[in-house]
């Protein structure tokens, strides 16, 4: 182990010795320089030690991949940012909104302008969670269409059907809404190029960075670490080595659905960073991490966003430094089963920390994580 994030790692296995984290994998890169960092077991009481090619459920930290594929095809000329997704979702062509923000599902209003491709990846659809979108939200979770950190157990055409009897909650680009629009992009991107996204992620993304266990399911299941969520006091099991994530997806979803390794997501990261190449362009990578959406359209999620956060073409982007680890221009997004990947342009500093503890509340974020990076880097 290095000196320089020597104390990183003396942060995270110290909650391994306290048990709050089973195990970790952290990857940094900083000054051209880059460290691995592992501690802890794959799953509690077991034997098998973290390394750095240990796999975890990426939940939320698939969205930045999301951004990246999208782009990708647009840059391949398969669809364009200010398309009408109608054009490959017909069920979304002339939408319903609801009358009142929050207010009852039966009282809606038609759209005022169709639902584009920059919607979608800005999550200014209208479709997605908020907190204040009242009936709208049970609804959504009555139907298997909610937000969740592991991929709809439904196949995407049926996903999307439910989806669609639903109303949004906002006018299209009026609004930040979370999560839900992952999903819809999924559903686009394979219906726009006529091939799975596990395809099109693979040739676009994950084939040219040499990301070989980076994918929709755990490419080999005794590498993948068991996931937990916190549960009267202690850690609960939710997804085993032989779960859900072990077998292949009815669902390929952009939003929650990657496997992958530290060292993976810090390459991804880090070729956005470096401009691009060769998924994107420069001019397509720095689109995808400035900030996209105005002051206005946050005003309801801006709790949930955290403060100083807006968002990108899918990455959130730190528009403030409330934090000390926090500068204008940061940007990356967390995963609820315990993951988070950030790059901080300012300080030539990137860093990607996995666990198998999910995020129940905000008192499970990384933040002693980011706190120990910043003061190393």
């Amino acid at each position: 182990m290095t000196q320089r994030f020597g104390p990183v790692a003396d942060v995270l296995q110290g909650q391994v010795d306290s048990g709050r984290l089973p195990g970790f994998v952290a990857a940094i890169r900083a000054g051209g320089r880059t460290e691995v960092l592992a501690g802890g077991r794959l799953a509690l009481g077991g034997d098998a030690p973290m390394r750095p090619d240990t796999l975890f459920r990426l939940a939320s930290v698939t969205k930045p991949f999301a951004g990246a594929l999208t782009l990708a095809l647009v840059e391949d000329g398969v669809l364009g940012l200010d398309d009408e997704v109608g054009r490959w979702l017909p069920e979304l062509a002339a939408p319903r909104v609801t009358a009142r923000r929050g207010g009852p599902l039966e009282e809606t209003v038609p759209a005022q302008r169709p639902i584009t491709v920059r919607h979608l990846l800005t999550n200014t659809s209208g479709i997605g969670w908020a907190p204040d979108i009242g009936p709208l939200a049970g609804a959504m979770e009555e139907r298997g269409v909610g937000p969740d950190g592991f991929p709809p157990l439904l196949d995407p055409d049926e996903y999307l059907r439910r989806l669609a009897e639903l109303p949004l909650s906002a006018q299209p680009g009026e609004v930040w809404g979370y999560h839900v629009g992952s999903e819809v992009l999924a559903v686009l991107l394979a219906r726009a190029a006529g091939r799975s996204v596990g395809e099109l992620l693979a040739e676009r993304v994950t084939g040219p960075l040499g990301l070989a266990d980076t994918a929709f399911r755990a490419v080999d299941p005794a590498r993948l670490a068991v996931q937990y969520w916190p549960a009267d006091g202690g850690l609960e099991e939710a997804d085993g080595q032989d779960g859900v994530f072990s077998r292949p997806p009815r669902f390929e979803s952009l939003a929650t659905g990657l496997v992958s390794t530290a060292p993976d997501v810090l390459t991804f990261v880090c070729a956005i960073a470096d401009g691009g190449g060769p998924v994107l362009s420069p001019d397509a990578a720095a689109a995808m991490t400035r900030d996209a959406v105005a002051p206005e359209q946050r005003v309801p999620v801006r709790e949930f966003l955290g403060a100083g956060r807006s968002w990108g073409l899918h990455v959130g982007v730190d528009v403030e430094a409330v934090q000390p680890w926090q500068s204008p221009g940061r940007w990356g997004w967390d995963g609820g089963t315990g993951t988070s990947a950030w790059v901080d342009p300012s300080r030539d500093l990137a860093a990607v920390l996995l666990t198998q503890r999910g995020m129940a509340s905000e008192h499970d974020a990384p933040d002693e994580f980011w706190a120990a990076v910043s003061r190393c880097g």
